[in-house]
């Protein structure tokens, strides 16, 4: 997850969450590709550069028939036809591995994860197995939800319930963006 942001979203959490303090950059001065569209970090984040820069490099794969990878500010037609077959128009890529970027066993992430599973069906939710992975391998995969439907709000909820930096949003356009929770 990173935290590049469209430039639509920006203004729209510069309009929503003022309060938040939002600060703009250019991706080039926080080294990112020269021309690159803006980007957008809370000013009260705890989260580290070095943290972040990851988050917006890294795969987000729903798995199944066909595992699609979703990139941080690309729209995606298979979740567009995801989202249509499901009647929705919004998502949320969760997971609970690994709480706050810190290196976690495979069995802890798996209890982690099923505890975040048992949630979404008391929740009503329906949800499909995703694996976010960093192209470098460097990090393990982490086991993560395409959760359908689910409002900003309670995604927003449901990250900082299971101690994530970040999750990633797709509304309607169906273009993930990285959503900053701490």
């Amino acid at each position: 997850m990173s935290c590049v942001f469209i430039e639509r979203l920006t203004r729209k959490l510069a309009r929503n969450e003022a309060r938040s303090g939002l600060i703009r950059f250019l991706q080039n001065a926080a080294g990112f590709r020269r021309g690159a569209k803006e980007i957008a970090f809370q000013f009260n984040s705890t989260i580290d550069l070095d943290t972040l820069r990851p988050y917006e490099e890294t795969n987000y794969r729903f798995l199944g028939d066909t595992p699609t990878p979703l990139r941080i500010g690309h729209a995606n037609p298979d979740l567009a036809k995801l989202h249509r077959a499901f009647g929705v128009d919004c998502s949320a890529f969760v997971t609970a591995a690994n709480p706050f970027s810190t290196l976690t066993s495979a069995t802890a992430n798996a209890v982690r994860q099923a505890a975040l599973a048992e949630q979404l069906g008391r929740m009503g939710l329906r949800f499909i197995e995703g694996l976010g992975e960093h192209p470098s391998g460097t990090w393990p995969g982490e086991p993560s939800f395409v959760i359908l439907g689910i409002t900003l709000s309670n995604a927003k909820q449901l990250g900082k319930q299971h101690r994530q930096n970040a999750i990633v949003w797709c509304g309607s356009d169906t273009v993930p963006q990285l959503i900053l929770l701490r």
